[in-house]
């Protein structure tokens, strides 16, 4: 049977959170306040980065990357979560539901590829700091955070388009509120395991191998804040590894939970608040954990705000 008669199907359903009407606006007022406060948090750190000269160095290179990364993975489904909200028909379009696919794959992965580079170079701050100049350049830090980016878009177009090209005869209603692997293999109508094979497969292999390495460079990393003689310099040395832990601990142990593990004897709604946890909490939260609580990054937030209130009395 060719793809031309089987594939009738030109929109999917996304049913989203169940619950009465009051339920739904009490949601789309909770996700849009989480979604304004993840855009203003992130937003800071990009502006404090880009605009005070004391933060160009790796490190905060790297930080207000990882916030621009995280405003557009966030925007990648709450934008169309809302607009579902308050949506009748909940629908979204055939070609819709495959681009918001590719894109939270992507920025997904990124992340994870963000945070292993992180990882390192928190490593050689803390692990090897008077080398740390010589190997942290500027030229190696642009070129990891070209290739976090290009990885992360260039992994995911060929099997993607492979699932699109399944045919999909109906039903079309995804019990989800975004488009995800599981439920789009669960529509087709006809199964394709080598191409579920392949796609968990690789996730699995970013997510594992960007998770070991990140334990190994915090095993490194804790084991050289112990030799640290001063009370005040583990202090500080805990503090950090202490942030970035609670967001690599929060990112990946909900990612694992849907994408390493099997996910059958999980009910619908708890893959959706799993779902929530990793693609919607953790971009807000980073920006407090991972860096609002760091000195210079506050001082740096202040003196924009205090040249602005001067901009505006002048």
């Amino acid at each position: 049977m060719n793809k031309s008669a089987t594939q009738t199907v030109t929109e999917f359903v996304l049913l989203g959170f169940p619950g009465c009407w009051q339920i739904q606006l009490f949601l789309f007022s909770l996700l849009l306040v989480v979604y304004v406060l993840t855009l203003l948090g992130n937003g800071a750190i990009i502006c404090a980065v880009r605009w005070d000269p004391r933060l160009h160095t790796p490190m905060y290179l790297l930080l207000g990357n990882f916030a621009f990364l995280e405003i557009w993975y966030v925007s990648s489904t709450v934008p169309n979560m809302l607009g579902n909200i308050l949506s009748k028909t909940k629908a979204i379009s055939f070609y819709g539901c495959f681009l918001q696919f590719y894109f939270f794959f992507s920025l997904g992965t990124t992340e994870c590829l963000f945070l292993a580079v992180m990882a390192y170079d928190r490593y050689l701050a803390i692990c090897r700091p008077l080398h740390y100049p010589t190997i942290m350049t500027g030229w190696l830090c642009s070129m990891l955070m070209s290739l976090c980016w290009l990885t992360g878009f260039l992994g995911y177009p060929i099997p993607i388009f492979f699932i699109s090209q399944l045919p999909f005869c109906g039903p079309n209603i995804i019990d989800h509120f975004l488009c995800d692997m599981a439920p789009l293999m669960a529509l087709s109508c006809a199964p394709a395991p080598i191409t579920e094979f392949i796609f968990y497969t690789q996730t699995s292999l970013v997510l594992s191998f960007t998770v070991l390495y990140i334990l190994r460079s915090y095993t490194l990393l804790l084991r050289a804040v112990f030799q640290i003689p001063s009370a005040a310099g583990r202090q500080k040395a805990f503090s950090t590894c202490g942030s970035h832990l609670v967001v690599v601990s929060l990112f990946y142990g909900t990612v694992m939970v849907m994408y390493v593990s099997p996910t059958y004897g999980i009910s619908a709604l708890m893959q959706k608040i799993i779902t929530l946890v990793y693609s919607v909490m953790t971009p807000l939260f980073n920006p407090l954990i991972y860096s609002l609580r760091n000195k210079d990054m506050k001082l740096a937030l202040r003196n924009i705000l205090y040249g602005m209130r001067i901009s505006q009395n002048s």
